[in-house]
């Protein structure tokens, strides 16, 4: 079991895309949920379904482009042991623009253009290409 919801997500995604199954779950919570659709709008997976009553869990569809999976590789930033912060003004553009980092904000999760847009700087959680 893991310390980090969003480590453990994120991981459980990718190994979802290296197997090319159409969907991967993981267990339900608000945090996964908003960082699910920050993935969703930046086109990295295709959609999500929160499913169960009183024990919810999240169904992820993946998102495939001419057969290659949207993800094909992630970096993760923030361990529960050393948490990565970063100001906005520091925030560099992944892979010249063809990748996107993932921040935690006062204003909720963003990637690196909202959150430059906004001027909002805050926890580095993973970077995906």
């Amino acid at each position: 079991m893991m310390n980090d919801p969003i480590i453990d997500m994120i991981i459980r995604i990718k190994n979802g895309y290296m197997t090319k199954n159409e969907s991967v779950e993981v267990p339900h919570s608000k945090y996964r949920e908003s960082v699910l659709k920050k993935l969703q709008e930046a086109k990295y997976i295709k959609g999500f379904e929160v499913e169960g009553e009183a024990i919810k869990k999240i169904i992820v569809e993946l998102a495939y482009v001419n057969n290659e999976p949207a993800l094909t590789d992630l970096k993760i930033m923030s361990k529960p042991g050393k948490r990565t912060y970063v100001a906005y003004k520091d925030l560099k553009s992944v892979m010249s623009g063809m990748g996107c980092s993932f921040l935690s904000t006062p204003k909720g999760i963003m990637t690196n253009r909202d959150a430059r847009k906004n001027k909002l700087g805050g926890e580095l959680l993973f970077l995906v290409w």
